[in-house]
């Protein structure tokens, strides 16, 4: 059997694209790589190859290829590079327009950088000296993306905003405290120090927060008694490659740099025959804005995926602390800086886990009493981008029902809160004692390339109706529902409404269950805010996605991430608010949903110094996909565990 054209790339495979790239002349002393990828082969030709091979087995596997972004550490020049690894060869290559695309994402080098920058830069070192700060090497600087403000002076330049973090000792959490009042714009080509913005002196805040060392006036509880969690059989999943079968669910295991972990074709046995869901899952991109307008933080918005590739900074886990159970792990293979493979060990976590009742009823008439138990499947991964933390984990359940749940945690982005004692402020929270959070936004964009027993799929916008008392209605008892069907992809940019109970529901209109529906499945949103900045905003124009909960967008393949390809300084018109612009049929054909979930954080005093886990998320559950519960076949407890 041929490599799959999906499989993730190997630390061989990186060595190879570098080979390939500096024997074509295209590496040079300053070359840096802040973005290798698997170029994936178009949606069609793998269903294509897939049904080729499987009529005859042998079937030459598709052209193995890579998406290189390099830059030149010395110029600023960007050049996107598409590589063959079965041909040994460049494809293709063209310059990057960083003014208008955008640039590339913040490399892990350029946060040593800054501090160099900085600590070098007179003005800077003479701010920090009036604040009493005399030693630079003790502030940590946090080389931060710049965005886009159209502000003199910065058009072409690669930027960072830096804020910087007073470290009382080597073991000491910085995030306690903030050097407040004062930032520094710093081109990374240049190396200089293009503007200072020292608005005024605040206190820094001096009180320990040292969560992660043992404090002897918060002694450990001796409460806790030890919880194991066993599968002395092993566990009920199979692994073959990055293919994964458990129970009646199927799927092939994804990592990139940009995304982290995604989810490609994915489907559930049903009388015998895969059916597919989905074709492709990923959490496309993630943004944080933030609220306070103040002149040294009115830029404050982060996009974890296209600035700082999120991807690679998953987390290597740990058996008993990050996961509990019979757990297997996938190691991740990313590109650093110089475009060699660098391993991160354990990113991935695969196990499975009892999730309470299933089903259950007790009958009054026969006297029988029924129950099974619920299992799920867990995919996940864990990141850390500076100060936050967040997990990501897909959860498959034995109903056909697919979840997504992303959690923050973490510390939060602390400033100096400029009136202690005094909640009037209206940015931000004081969490401690002359301790600030800025008020902010969580808001992820879930890339969901839908493939519902084919790729003729469609979607209704379900709302639940109320009925007023009338002739056919006189108790006024009856309510319904209406589904509205979206044509068009303008039709497809949908805010959720919590009041009617919105969902979407995705379905076939060329497949039928036993009653002769059309086979779907309903995404079930929380409904939360969207973007809550003015649309008239910087943020609102570079994150568009952020304004609806839903968007449908016919399937593209080169349409991969909802703020385009290059998020950092893109001045927005690139991602998904122009693509709809074509207003492309969504009736009846291939698809990619795109859906907007998140959290709005006013920070509390509970938040600090670390804060506990904030969930958010969505479901999707089988809507007629099935012509029954799918679940009927789940065996009772064992007689040892259920009495």
């Amino acid at each position: 059997m041929p490599q799959h054209p999906l499989d993730r790339l190997t630390g061989a495979e990186l060595e190879l694209n570098r080979t390939i790239l500096d024997q074509a002349g295209l590496i040079g002393p300053a070359t840096r790589f802040p973005l290798v990828l698997l170029h994936e082969p178009a949606k069609r030709d793998v269903l294509a190859w897939e049904a080729a091979t499987g009529r005859a087995p042998d079937q030459q596997a598709l052209d193995r290829q890579v998406r290189t972004v390099l830059l030149d550490r010395a110029s600023g020049q960007v050049t996107e590079v598409v590589t063959s690894l079965t041909s040994q060869a460049v494809v293709s290559r063209r310059a990057v327009d960083v003014t208008r695309e955008g640039q590339p994402p913040i490399l892990s080098e350029e946060f040593d950088l800054v501090e160099k920058i900085l600590w070098a830069d007179p003005g800077w070192c003479a701010a920090m000296a009036r604040r009493g700060l005399a030693d630079p090497a003790r502030i940590r600087v946090s080389a931060l993306s710049a965005g886009v403000f159209d502000l003199p002076g910065e058009q072409g330049r690669r930027l960072v905003r830096c804020l910087s973090f007073l470290q009382l000792h080597d073991d000491d959490n910085v995030w306690a405290h903030p050097v407040d009042g004062i930032v520094a714009y710093v081109d990374l080509i240049s190396c200089e120090v293009i503007e200072l913005i020292d608005d005024r002196e605040l206190s820094v805040p001096l009180a320990a927060a040292d969560f992660h060392l043992d404090d002897p006036a918060v002694p450990a509880r001796i409460s806790q008694r030890p919880i194991e969690i066993r599968q002395p059989e092993g566990p009920s999943f199979t692994i073959d490659g990055n293919l994964v079968s458990w129970e009646k669910w199927q799927f092939r295991i994804g990592f990139d740099q940009v995304e982290g972990l995604t989810l490609h074709q994915l489907g559930f046995t049903d009388g015998g025959r895969g059916r597919p869901i989905i074709y492709r899952a990923s959490v496309a991109e993630m943004v944080v804005p933030y609220g306070d307008p103040s002149p040294v933080r009115f830029w404050q918005n982060y996009f974890d995926a296209g600035e700082y590739s999120l991807g690679k900074e998953a987390n290597t886990l740990a058996l008993g602390c990050d996961c509990l159970g019979e757990i297997r792990y996938f190691d991740a293979v990313v590109a650093d800086d110089d475009g060699r493979p660098r391993t991160l060990a354990h990113a991935i976590c695969l196990h499975e886990e009892d999730y309470g009742v299933l089903w259950k009823h007790t009958d009054m008439y026969n006297g029988s009493s029924s129950v099974r138990r619920q299992r799920r499947l867990v995919i996940s991964f864990f990141i850390t981008v500076g100060n936050y933390d967040y997990g990501f984990y897909w959860y498959l359940y034995l109903d056909g029902t697919i979840e997504l749940e992303c959690k923050a945690t973490g510390v939060v982005f602390a400033s100096a809160y400029p009136t202690p004692g005094d909640a009037s402020y209206p940015w931000a929270s004081e969490i401690a004692p002359g301790v600030g959070a800025p008020f902010h936004q969580h808001l992820f964009s879930a890339r969901l390339d839908m493939m519902l027993d084919g790729t003729t799929n469609a979607v209704d916008e379900v709302d639940a109706v109320r009925v007023p008392v009338s002739a056919a209605n006189p108790y006024g008892n009856a309510f319904t529902r209406q589904a509205t069907r979206l044509r068009t992809e303008r039709d497809g940019a949908r805010l959720a409404d919590g009041a009617v109970g919105r969902t979407w529901h995705v379905s076939n209109p060329a497949v039928h269950n036993a009653m002769g529906q059309p086979v779907a499945y309903a995404l079930h949103p929380e409904g939360g805010p969207a973007l809550l900045a003015d649309p008239a905003s910087s943020i609102a124009r570079r994150a568009a996605f952020t304004s609806r909960h839903l968007w449908v967008t016919a399937h593209d393949d080169d349409q991969r991430y909802p703020a385009g390809a290059y998020v950092n300084q893109n001045p927005g018109g690139t991602g998904i608010d122009s693509w709809i612009e074509a207003d492309r049929d969504i009736d009846g054909t291939d698809i990619v949903l795109w859906h907007t979930f998140g959290l709005t954080h006013f920070p509390r005093p509970e938040d600090w110094p670390i804060m506990p886990v904030d969930q958010t998320g969505f479901v999707l559950k089988p809507v007629g996909f099935f012509d029954r519960n799918p679940a009927l076949d789940v065996p009772p407890p064992s007689a040892g565990h259920c009495r």
